[in-house]
């Protein structure tokens, strides 16, 4: 039976309280009270309630409940004129006697004369006259079937949905019950639950079946589900004759969830009790965006401990989502919703989209799209009938957007039976909403189209033959994250085959390959308009200079950006990931816009823009390609040097002072060796630096002797060719460029928390180790201006990273930089007396590492201030006098950048032309 609309919920309830305006006998018609008040909503009472329910109460004395409709609602009924007070005190005293998923969530008391409804959930009452029973009948939507919510991660019952669904599937599976049978079948079941919350079903049917018609033992409950599953398969005229009336009842639902036929699971007592649990929950309150993440996680058992505690919000979906098509969609509407004829052809429009996730998951972006559109169409709605009677048109032929305007493809077959079943159950809520809208129960029963999720691996199916490209509008997801390093041999080689006419695409992050592929998609119709989650690496370092050339090269243009932020990961027990957004097609924006965060937690602030490029900055479309040399005329940067020594010629200070205690002769070739752990945080370690050791004085120390045959050992033992050949020289580090005059240091990774790179000069026989980069014979000029922010800003905008650090490099970073070009002498002095007043501050906290200097929350308040001092010094040198914002700072950069490049490349392209002849 289909839920009333509301219009006829109003008569009724107007003619109710008509009826009872003179009753004030609770003994004699509150049954027949209640009967009728559920009538007035469409809901047979005894379907969902039952009278005299016997319960002990909490000070261990028996009662009996009025009505209880099992984990809804609690009535308590007293005579005209008696307390609601002590009414509302008697209801709870029941609480203490009812099982945890009996609770009701609201209570009812009323004296005929008077309701008054509490809210358990809100702890919010109303009360009002019988008469007024009209006025306030949408307070009893959840009687009716209607109950709205809004959605999100602050409602418990997700999770709660999610750990009792955890619970079932465990323990089928203990039976053997398992793999695609087990996955399919809980899909069914999170359905069947959600259908009969939300008046697919009969209010409670399902329920109410299970409790009812089964064995307590649990014993023949699987055949019970198998029967229903067939029967939800099965259109109403091709079913039994003789079906049991209750069987019978149930609506088809078709849209090939049912049609497939399952072996019959095993239950027994404890199972049956956890199904009814799963029964007891509000599934209108769920949330199929989040649901279905959650959802998924009930797969790992160990994973299920952090339930809840990682997973797509609606809020980063949002952040893809508005740019890419639902602002524009909603500045279209605003501007078409007077005149009639442009906003049915608007309609039309929102009716024509298309939007595939080629990564779709549980479908979260499809989900959260689709839901958006439909809310759009209310509005739509609501202008085109604003001046029209309710109740004279057909809810069902105005609705235009429907599930099978969205595709997916999807790596596991159970996500992808989730996405298409979340598709629906966002179907139906939005259906209730239009249902209230417009007074007409509108429901898409049986299911006749679906969303068209396709199980596969997306980097080897044609998408085309998933969707035509003159067919599709938008591409957008959240493809896997998945950096060089942790890629497996398949990607790997999906990633090769994908980049097969790039060179060093092995440096790419796996999520490279999906812009690949829809880059070369939309080139059949380049109206498409693309947008990606990604990790942020892909904007940074060297894969800026491998993936994004070909795209520009072939068109695309860059539309809307979100620079780095901290995006919740699906994946249980992970850490959040640092990560972009990119907007991405081949036609002209008419506006660009760039997200930017202030920290990578906090929210974003937009503005608009006149470009966008590969590090998703406000300045020219470059790519920084990686440089041997300087594009300014600077000094040259290296490397610090590379042990290979296995352990054997770095030692503690312990072992040091071990060492000398028994051959003290080798104190002469210990040195200090300084890398970035050192640098930063003043640890120490030494090393063996035996590069002019005599033979004799070497064969005296047997120790040092034992350590330098263990390093020819393990050098030949190596797989590498390179390090074998080092064997030959078993006294010395694989790579030695130690400088021969003092230089200054650069450490190769730094905390992304840190404003400045925190650097430093050291004495030439420290030896620098590789992770330390080296500026021989630098000064204070050169220690200036990579002090300052222009640096940093550079730094931050261009290095790559790992984790969020920021990871410092000779060829894309130093080399890249440009200097200032037209500096005076005056200008040049400015800068190093900044630096030195740096330095001099420094020195006043030399007991503080320089990890402690640059924290944020330590930095001294002298040093922040000479900072500030040396930044306008260096900002003057180039001839500006500040930035209204870092990103305006790093457009000058690239500006500039451009304008030394240019000359070089146009040289380069000269030599390679007369090479060719």
């Amino acid at each position: 039976m289909a839920p009333l609309s509301w219009n006829e919920i109003r008569d009724r309830s107007v003619a109710f309280s008509r009826e009872w305006a003179n009753e004030s006998s609770e003994d004699a018609e509150a049954k027949s009270f209640w009967d009728a008040f559920f009538y007035v909503f469409g809901i047979p009472r005894r379907r969902v309630a039952s009278f005299e329910t016997p319960v002990k109460k909490g000070d261990g004395s028996g009662g009996f409940i009025d009505l209880l409709w099992k984990g809804t609602l609690l009535v308590e009924h007293k005579s005209r004129g008696k307390n609601l007070d002590r009414a509302f005190k008697q209801a709870m005293d029941y609480f203490p006697g009812l099982k945890d998923r009996d609770l009701p969530k609201y209570i009812l008391v009323s004296d005929f004369a008077r309701f008054r409804l509490y809210n358990l959930e809100t702890d919010k009452h109303y009360e009002f006259p019988l008469k007024d029973l009209y006025k306030h009948v949408r307070l009893f939507g959840f009687v009716a079937g209607y109950e709205t919510h809004s959605f999100g991660k602050e409602d418990p019952v997700n999770i709660k949905a999610a750990e009792h669904l955890g619970k079932l599937h465990d323990q089928l599976k203990a039976t053997g019950y398992e793999g695609h049978e087990l996955e399919l079948f809980l899909v069914r079941i999170l359905f069947c639950l959600f259908a009969e919350d939300t008046s697919i079903f009969e209010k409670g049917s399902f329920s109410e079946y299970i409790d009812k018609r089964t064995a307590e033992d649990g014993s023949d409950l699987g055949m019970h589900l198998g029967q229903l599953f067939q029967i939800f398969n099965t259109p109403h005229d091709k079913r039994s004759k003789v079906l049991d009336e209750q069987i019978a009842s149930f609506q088809y639902v078709n849209g090939k969830l049912f049609a497939e036929q399952l072996p019959l699971a095993g239950f027994d007592k404890a199972m049956r009790e956890t199904l009814l649990d799963c029964c007891a929950l509000d599934w209108s309150r769920i949330s199929p965006a989040i649901f279905g993440s959650l959802f998924q996680s009930i797969m790992d058992t160990a994973a299920r401990r952090a339930l809840g505690a990682h997973y797509t919000t609606e809020t980063n979906i949002l952040k893809a989502l508005r740019p890419l098509f639902l602002n524009d969609l909603w500045a279209e509407f605003e501007r078409v919703k007077r005149d009639q004829k442009r906003l049915m052809e608007f309609h039309n429009k929102l009716a024509s989209l298309r939007i595939l996730d080629p990564a779709c998951g549980c479908g979260n972006f499809l989900v959260i799209a689709y839901r958006e559109l439909r809310l759009l169409e209310i509005e739509v709605l609501r202008e085109l009938h604003k001046k029209k009677e309710s109740g004279f048109l057909d809810v069902g032929d105005i609705v235009y957007i429907d599930v099978d305007q969205f595709y997916g493809i999807e790596y596991e077959e159970f996500p992808a039976q989730i996405a298409q079943v979340a598709l629906w159950l966002t179907d139906h809520q939005m259906n209730m909403l239009v249902s209230e809208e417009f007074g007409q129960y509108f429901v898409r029963l049986p299911l006749k189209k679906a969303p068209n999720i396709v199980h596969g691996n997306a980097l080897r199916l044609d998408w085309r033959e998933i969707v035509k490209p003159e067919e599709l509008s938008y591409i957008v997801g959240n493809p896997p994250f998945v950096g060089k390093k942790e890629q497996n041999k398949v990607q790997k080689a999906e990633l090769a085959q994908i980049f097969h006419d790039v060179k060093g695409c092995g440096l790419l992050d796996y999520v490279s390959c999906w812009y690949r592929k829809a880059a070369d998609y939309a080139k059949e119709n380049q109206a498409i308009s693309c947008a990606f989650v990604s990790t942020n690496s892909i904007t940074q370092g060297e894969q800026v200079g491998v993936l994004w050339p070909g795209l520009f090269r072939a068109g695309i243009k860059l539309h809307f950006a979100h620079r780095t932020f901290q995006w919740s990961s699906e994946a249980r027990g992970k850490a959040a990931v640092h990560c972009v957004i990119i907007g991405f097609g081949y036609t002209e924006a008419s506006e660009m816009w760039l997200y930017e965060y202030e920290t990578q937690k906090s929210e974003p602030t937009g503005r608009q823009v006149n470009n966008i490029n590969a590090y998703l900055t406000d300045g020219p479309s470059v790519v920084l390609e990686r440089r041997s040399r300087p594009i300014s005329p600077v000094l040259a940067i290296n490397k610090g040097s590379e042990a290979t020594d296995f352990g054997f010629l770095i030692m503690s200070p312990e072992e040091k002072t071990d060492l000398l205690s028994t051959e003290p002769e080798i104190e002469p070739w210990m040195r200090l060796l300084v890398g970035g752990e050192e640098l930063l945080n003043n640890t120490v370690r030494w090393c063996l630096w035996l590069t002019d050791i005599s033979p004799s004085l070497l064969k005296t120390m047997p120790k040092v002797m034992e350590r330098v045959a263990n390093v020819k050992a393990k050098r030949l033992e190596s797989g590498k060719e390179r390090t074998r050949e080092w064997a030959d020289f078993p006294t010395l580090f694989s790579e030695n460029r130690q400088p021969s005059t003092d230089y200054l240091a650069i450490p190769k990774v730094s905390s992304e928390r840190r404003y400045y790179l925190p650097m430093a000069f050291l004495p030439h026989d420290y030896i620098a180790s590789g992770s330390l980069l080296v500026i021989p014979g630098a000064g204070l000029y050169h220690f200036g201006v990579l002090s300052s922010i222009m640096h940093n800003a550079w730094t931050r905008s261009v290095c790559g990273r790992m984790k969020s650090d920021y990871q410092y490099s000779a060829g894309i970073v130093y080399n890249n930089f440009p200097w200032p070009d037209r500096i005076t002498d005056k200008q040049q002095l400015e800068v190093e007396v900044a630096a030195q007043g740096v330095l001099e501050v420094r020195k006043r906290f030399s007991e503080s590492s320089l990890a402690d200097l640059y924290d944020p929350t330590t930095m001294p308040p002298d040093l922040v201030k000479a900072h500030h001092t040396l930044d306008r010094a260096v900002d003057a040198a180039y001839g500006v006098k500040g930035f209204a914002s870092e990103a305006k700072r790093v457009a000058y950069l690239f500006e500039l950048y451009q304008r030394l490049a240019s000359p070089l490349e146009s040289l380069s392209a000269r030599k390679t032309a007369r090479r060719k002849k």
